[in-house]
């Protein structure tokens, strides 16, 4: 592992690092903040994804997080929202695809097979690279995220019910498989099979008898991309009868950016922090 940076903030310790992936065939960057509590004893963790055009950094240097999951004795980690280097394909005009658009699956086309595979690298390298590193506490994880890194919260929460306590998500993209915005991604990603693609759509999931206790969503109704791309009416739709528990709350005025998710990002950690115990 590789230390980039290393600072001290409400206590705890805020690190950017970064690590060669197998599964992502290239150098990975990730942030992680660790409480002061983690001095004495392992500390639950929640794991924050990003959204399009993002790195681990947006959220680090804008989502104001680290007071609370201080208090909380939360560790918070950050990963990529996608592959980088030199040998990665990247649609450089485009920036629903490629580079900073990985949407949390494992690529089957080529030529995104080769690096595209965010999906095991946040449900699995990841995880079992920085559990050697720093005293977390893995039987109590959590996991939330911002538009696309909503969709891969909710996508992996219904996916990995028995490691996940908790999920929650800002302004997500709940129907990927059908918004605007996304659909074309998973095209190029999956195929043209839409079969392949309903493992990474949170309606589609719940539909084909995926469960999770309970989500948290809030999303602003100033928010440009809330018809095409996010509407969360759908999730709403999808669970009805099946016992998920959900808050979706709707805020007048609020858009899409970081304004917003730093907001809420209190009232997100405290649900995290009053499930994971």
């Amino acid at each position: 592992m590789k230390v980039l940076s290393q600072n001290t903030a409400f206590g705890g310790m805020q690190g950017v690092f970064s690590h060669e992936s197998q599964a992502c065939q290239s150098e990975m960057t990730f942030a992680v903040y660790v409480p002061p509590k983690a001095i004495i004893e392992p500390c639950p963790v929640v794991w924050y994804l990003s959204g399009l055009t993002c790195t681990h950094a947006n959220v680090m240097e804008k989502g104001e997080y680290r007071r609370m999951a201080s208090e909380l004795g939360l560790i918070i980690v950050c990963p990529d929202t996608s592959p980088r280097g030199n040998d990665v394909p990247d649609e450089l005009t485009n920036w629903q695809m490629g580079k900073g658009a990985g949407f949390y699956l494992d690529a089957t086309e080529k030529p995104w097979a080769d690096h595209y595979q965010m999906y095991t690298y946040i449900t699995e390298e990841l995880p079992d690279f920085v559990r050697q590193h720093f005293r977390m506490d893995m039987d109590r994880q959590g996991i939330f995220g911002h538009s696309m890194g909503g969709h891969g919260a909710m996508t992996i929460a219904l996916k990995n019910p028995e490691r996940f306590k908790s999920c929650s998500a800002f302004a997500p993209i709940v129907q990927p498989s059908t918004a605007e915005w996304s659909a074309p991604a998973l095209e190029k990603y999956l195929g043209p099979d839409r079969a392949t693609w309903r493992q990474y759509d949170a309606c589609a999931l719940i539909e084909d008898g995926a469960r999770f206790p309970e989500f948290l969503i809030d999303q602003g109704k100033a928010d440009s991309f809330l018809d095409d791309g996010l509407r969360p009416w759908l999730f709403e739709q999808a669970i009805e009868g099946t016992g998920i528990g959900l808050t979706l709350r709707m805020h007048e005025r609020y858009d899409h950016s970081y304004y917003f998710i730093s907001t809420f990002m209190d009232d997100h950690l405290t649900w995290h922090a009053e499930r994971l115990g």
